[in-house]
């Protein structure tokens, strides 16, 4: 009897950085909030959460795979070309709509909404467009309900990359297809 399975890959997740991320994330979360209160004096509307940093740090680790998926999508190309590539399309913004689709056809959201994690992909729009507006003089707009969105829906967000990193790493590989 043959049982066929789905493949998969290491790779979405396992290396050390991966890890101290998510070690990062979880103490951030589990930060007394008294620690905190320094904002409790700002009206609502202009506050920024306390727990701001936990979106930031989970952003540069959502951006640090979007990259490794990248590299492999360019793996074959010379390495002037691939460095090139990545240069071009530094921002994240261009890597998950341009870049990507010049890859794998799609955005990355649209591939999210594909694999059925149409939510992660609207979670992801909104927590980048946050941190930008955070960064570019509006730290309220990372709000405390901006960072219980995200930490409600952290294995959802897990789950969602390894689908797509498997997916698109076997459809790079031609081992599977997608």
């Amino acid at each position: 009897m043959d049982i066929t399975l789905p493949c998969a890959f290491a790779g979405a997740e396992g290396r050390f950085e991966d890890y101290i991320y998510l070690q990062m994330l979880q103490r951030e979360w589990e930060r007394p909030a008294s620690e905190f209160e320094m904002f409790g004096h700002f009206a609502d509307a202009e506050r920024p959460s306390a727990r701001a940093a936990l979106v930031l740090l989970f952003w540069g680790y959502f951006e640090t795979r979007i990259e490794r998926l990248h590299r492999i999508a360019m793996r074959k190309l010379p390495q002037r070309i691939l460095e090139d590539g990545l240069r071009r399309y530094n921002g994240i913004g261009s890597r998950l709509h341009g870049q990507y689709k010049i890859f794998f056809g799609t955005t990355y959201f649209d591939d999210l909404r594909a694999r059925g994690f149409p939510a992660v992909a609207e979670l992801l729009i909104d927590i980048h467009e946050g941190r930008n507006e955070f960064a570019h003089g509006k730290p309220q707009a990372i709000n405390d309900a901006t960072v219980q969105t995200l930490v409600e829906n952290l294995k959802a967000e897990h789950e969602s990359w390894i689908a797509v990193f498997n997916a698109r790493v076997a459809s790079q590989d031609g081992r599977c297809t997608s």
